[in-house]
């Protein structure tokens, strides 16, 4: 791989700075909830089809744009919804929209993409990138699972590769973190309901308490954490939520509890699945009660990136900024819904920067961007979509 073509991805990237910043606060200015992303996708679209892209449109905000043909195929990915926060920064690009704001970065991914997409067009010019270039714009990651519809949409069947960037609150800024293997967990909802028998509190002997037999599961199902799952293999198992009653002196009927299960390994999963229901099921019988432990919601796998891309990666953007190999986390990102349809590489774009105040983490109403690094992701996507088709010409 040529280090000019590098070089000349780096020098187009800086000379689109000032149009990538003023992308990313107009996003900013006007946040969009997942699924409702309408003037963000109109806004990617016009931008596309300027530049010459096949401009696809996904039901009801997504957007697919490709240019070139042949093999190999590059996806590239950003995703485009906020979330429902008050933002509390005072900035002049400050959320113009109650209760909705940008505090996940995704109004920078959308506007680095738009940058990588001038960059990628003028390299299809002069011929440097063979194959085709697929730039994803997608909806809904903040809970709507927009990736899985993207890929059930049949648009990238084709895609060899897919890459992603997420600007990453707690990596100093400008460093690129990439990691091979699970980077994010996968993540489950679940619901217990436990079903005893109400009374007066001042007799619990002739009642079930549902609310005692929820602390003894809570309990219980740490237990499985600490003393069932290997623990070179990390777990999560989080009840972060507890309904049961209305006032000091009734025992309830009824007692729900909601939690998260996160982890690295679909074996270990499934095991805590098992094992959950079977606690939940015997310590409410054990009581004289019954319960229900069932999943809610839709199952995300780990994000895996793919060593040889990693590798790949590594080698090729260390003259865009310094590599780190970041930890990994139990949050997680429906970009893994990318990485069981083809190998993949999720890299963390560091924009962390305590002289700027930009220190709030990941869905703080203070959560903000330094925008000195938002040519570098451009850089890093175009870089990505030349480097790839030049190792697999």
């Amino acid at each position: 791989m040529s280090s000019d073509v590098i070089d000349i991805i780096i020098s187009e990237a800086k000379s689109l700075h000032s149009k990538i910043v003023e992308w990313r606060r107009d996003f900013h200015m006007h946040p969009e909830l997942k699924y409702e992303e309408f003037r963000t996708s109109e806004v990617v679209s016009e931008v596309l089809s300027s530049l010459g892209y096949d401009v696809f449109r996904l039901e009801p905000t997504g957007v697919v744009a490709s240019l070139g043909s042949g093999s190999p195929v590059v996806g590239l990915r950003a995703d485009m919804d906020a979330l429902p926060i008050q933002e509390e920064n005072d900035v002049p690009y400050k959320s113009r929209v109650p209760g909705k704001m940008h505090a996940c970065g995704h109004d920078a991914h959308t506007a680095m993409l738009l940058g990588a997409a001038h960059i990628i067009k003028k390299l299809h010019d002069r011929n440097l990138i063979k194959g085709k270039t697929k730039l994803i714009f997608q909806p809904a990651e903040e809970g709507g699972l927009g990736a899985r519809k993207v890929v059930e949409s049949g648009a990238v069947n084709d895609v060899n590769a897919f890459f992603g960037i997420h600007v990453w609150a707690s990596l100093p800024s400008g460093t690129i973190g990439i990691r091979e293997g699970p980077l994010l967990a996968s993540a489950d909802a679940f619901q217990v309901i436990i079903k005893g028998r109400g009374g007066h509190a001042a007799q619990p002997n002739q009642a079930v308490d549902p609310i005692v037999i929820a602390a003894d599961m809570i309990n219980a199902y740490q237990k499985v954490v600490s003393r069932e799952v290997n623990p070179l293999k990390p777990a999560v198992i989080t009840v972060a939520s507890i309904k049961a009653g209305t006032t000091f002196n009734v025992i309830p009927e009824e007692a729900e509890m909601l939690g998260t299960i996160r982890t690295f390994d679909e074996g270990v999963r499934d095991f805590i699945v098992s094992r959950l229901q079977e606690l939940t099921e015997g310590i409410a019988r054990s009581m004289r009660a019954s319960a229900r432990f069932q999943l809610v919601g839709d199952h995300i796998p780990p994000t895996a990136n793919d060593e040889g891309l990693a590798d790949f990666a590594r080698e090729l953007l260390k003259p865009i900024g310094r590599i780190v190999r970041p930890e990994r986390t139990m949050g997680a990102e429906d970009f893994a819904f990318y990485t069981t349809k083809a190998p993949s590489l999720f890299i963390l774009l560091g924009i962390r920067n305590e002289k700027k105040g930009i220190i709030y983490p990941h869905h703080h109403p203070k959560f903000d961007v330094d925008e000195d690094v938002l040519w570098m992701g451009a850089a890093i996507h175009a870089a990505l979509a030349y480097g790839y088709t030049e190792r697999y010409r």
